[in-house]
């Protein structure tokens, strides 16, 4: 019996917010933007863990689900990014207390602007946001709010080189609009290469069977500690819901954070590449084999959820599909 490929779909969208658009089908409105420097933010180091495959000492206490949840909630905001197209949904990892916050690039990227949103239901605060820069060949992005009254608590990166196959994993996020959403699910899998929606390969990503869902893009995968270990950014799934929205089929994918370190220093330092720029990575072979491939803005290439067009091939389930 033929199997069917799975289909990637692009996960940066809200429930409803828009019609999410299978992974290849982009077509977001909105000129490329070039990266900006980081106006003297502080980035937590990426913080060293207990060697891979050491097992970790009785003595040592791990917090339970509900004290991980009640700390790590803080430090996790929705984000709105409004396009010429509409409104789109995701989820970002706050960094420091100066108001700096991780996202994925598929979620902001081609925004005419941007607003996070803290709480939920009647105490949620909502606040304009702005671009600080994007490294598209890495989907990932910061951007910044005036934290002043809003109560955020930095998350803190540690090195998913610690993880386990079979290690416990949870996921904050905002699936569907439903704000500070937590699932739990395990480490299924180590080492996965994944396309960010220019073509460039993301290699080192964390395969995971935590529910992940449309509007989950940017959020934390937190290990058993409480400690950020990766970016959810894709799910897999061979089909999509009646409302045109990827559901969980148990395979997702988060982005490491040894890929978010390198990539928060690129945009920092103003080296970042914005999605719509010539000089992404994943088409430069394309360019040069078939002639001059337009670098137009996300318009031309991606849509609002920021994946890969639907002329694009779909690859192995390995190589993801971006979070509605």
């Amino acid at each position: 019996m033929r199997t069917r490929p799975l289909t990637l779909l692009v996960a940066a969208l809200a429930g409803g917010a828009v019609a999410s658009l299978l992974v290849l089908a982009l077509g977001a409105g909105g000129a490329a933007k070039t990266t900006t420097r980081s106006s003297g933010s502080r980035v937590p180091a990426v913080s060293s863990q207990r060697p891979k495959g050491e097992a970790v000492p009785a003595a040592e206490t791990t917090p339970s689900a509900t004290q991980i949840y009640a700390n790590d909630s803080r430090g996790v905001v929705s984000i709105i990014a409004r396009t010429a197209e509409g409104e789109d949904e995701g989820t970002g990892i706050v960094l420091n207390e100066e108001g700096l916050i991780l996202t994925n690039d598929h979620v902001v990227a081609g925004a005419q602007s941007l607003e996070i949103g803290v709480g939920e239901g009647s105490s949620k605060t909502t606040r304009e946001a702005k671009l600080v820069g994007e490294e598209a060949n890495s989907d990932l992005a910061l951007i910044k709010v005036d934290p002043s009254g809003l109560g955020l608590k930095a998350l803190e990166l540690g090195s998913a080189e610690s993880l386990r196959v079979g290690e416990q994993v949870y996921a904050i996020g905002n699936p569907y609009g439903l704000e500070e959403t937590f699932t739990r699910g395990i480490v299924s899998a180590l080492g996965r290469e994944i396309d960010a929606p220019d073509g460039a390969k993301i290699t080192g990503a964390i395969q995971t069977d935590a529910a992940l869902n449309p509007g989950n893009s940017g959020g934390p995968l937190i290990n058993g500690a409480g400690i950020v270990v990766g970016v959810n950014s894709q799910i897999a799934s061979d089909q999509s819901s009646a409302g045109g929205q990827p559901g969980n089929t148990g395979v997702g994918f988060a982005i490491s954070t040894a890929t978010v370190s390198a990539a928060v220093k690129k945009i920092e330092s103003g080296q970042g590449v914005a999605y719509g720029s010539s000089v992404r990575s994943g088409l430069q072979a394309q360019q040069q084999q078939g002639g001059e491939v337009e670098a137009g803005g996300p318009s031309e290439a991606r849509g609002a959820g920021g994946g890969p067009s639907e002329e694009a091939e779909a690859g192995p389930a390995e190589r993801g599909s971006f979070l509605p």
